[in-house]
């Protein structure tokens, strides 16, 4: 079972596969935005690697953070687009505390949405 570090949250076990942005709350209690339900579209969820970056990046999650213009950012992440293979740590960006937003998004599915289509 992979291990996910959260900065100044704490170290969890969570299943393998998982995508980050649902072990993030279900298994982190942490309150990470996910405005677009997990499509890749909006980038509430986006996250910062601290360790355990995966090398892969859909071409989804490319393609908005370019387009959002934060593709430069290293370690900047969309973590409804990665499951959780191995351990890592990160720093969460966008929370619903202090968002001003009335919740954090509809729960994202079980699986990457789009399809992975591995850039």
């Amino acid at each position: 079972m992979p291990k996910l570090s959260v900065e100044g949250v704490g170290t969890f076990d969570v299943p393998a596969g998982k995508r980050l942005v649902n072990a993030l709350v279900d298994e982190c209690g942490v309150d990470q935005l996910h405005a677009c339900g997990g499509f890749a579209r909006c980038t509430t969820c986006r996250v910062e690697f601290v360790s355990g970056e995966p090398p892969r990046m859909t071409k989804a999650e490319r393609d908005v953070l370019a387009a959002k213009g934060l593709a430069d950012r290293p370690g900047l992440r969309l973590s409804c687009q990665i499951a959780c293979d191995g351990d890592m740590a990160v720093r969460v960006v966008s929370r619903l505390a202090g968002s001003g937003r009335a919740d954090a998004g509809k729960r994202p599915a079980d699986a990457i949405e789009p399809p992975a289509d591995w850039a």
